[in-house]
C-alpha cells in the first residue's frame, strides 16, 4: 500500500473561490497533517504556499492548525477561508495573487534541472513555474508509481 502520495493537482488549478494553487496547497496540507505526503514535498512550504497564503490574508499557523484538527474537505476550506475573510474575497487581491502565480519563472538552474531529470531539453520553451512544476511531480509519480 502506498502512503506517500505525491501530489498531483497543478498550482495552475483553481477551485470555486477561484484562487490558484489552493487546491494543491490544500491537498499537500491534509496530506501532510495525514503523514502521506511524499517526503520531497513541504506540507505548507515557502514559495506558491506562502504567496496563497499571504494573497488570502492566511496566518501560516492558523491554516496548518485548521487542516490537522478539522481534516476539511475542499469546499470546507473555501468555506473557512471565506470565513476568515468576511465573508467575501478582494478581487482585485485574488487577480494580483494569480498574477504572480502565473507569472512566476523559476531560476534557470531549477529549470535546467527538472527539464533534464524529465529527459527535455532545455530549449528556452518552457519557462514557467507551473509547467516545470507539473513536469516534476509528473516524473516523480512516474518514477514512485510506475516504475518503482
Amino acid at each position: 500500500m502506498m502512503t506517500q502520495i505525491v501530489p498531483l493537482i497543478s498550482s495552475g488549478t483553481t477551485g470555486p473561490l477561484g484562487v490558484l494553487h489552493l487546491p494543491r496547497l490544500w491537498q499537500k496540507a491534509s496530506l501532510g497533517a495525514a503523514g502521506k505526503l511524499h517526503p520531497d514535498y513541504p506540507s505548507c512550504g515557502q514559495g506558491y504556499d506562502q504567496m496563497v497564503l499571504d494573497g488570502l490574508g492566511i496566518e501560516k499557523p492558523a491554516f496548518v492548525s485548521f487542516i490537522a484538527d478539522s481534516k476539511p474537505s475542499y469546499s470546507q476550506l473555501e468555506s473557512w477561508i471565506l470565513a476568515q475573510s468576511g465573508g467575501a474575497l478582494d478581487t482585485a487581491a485574488v487577480a494580483k495573487l494569480n498574477a504572480a502565480i502565473t507569472g512566476y519563472i523559476h531560476t534557470d538552474a531549477i529549470r535546467t534541472t527538472i527539464l533534464g531529470t524529465c529527459g527535455i531539453p532545455d530549449d528556452g520553451k518552457i519557462l514557467d513555474a507551473i509547467n516545470l512544476n507539473n513536469l516534476d511531480d509528473w516524473q516523480s509519480f512516474h518514477q514512485q508509481v510506475i516504475v518503482g
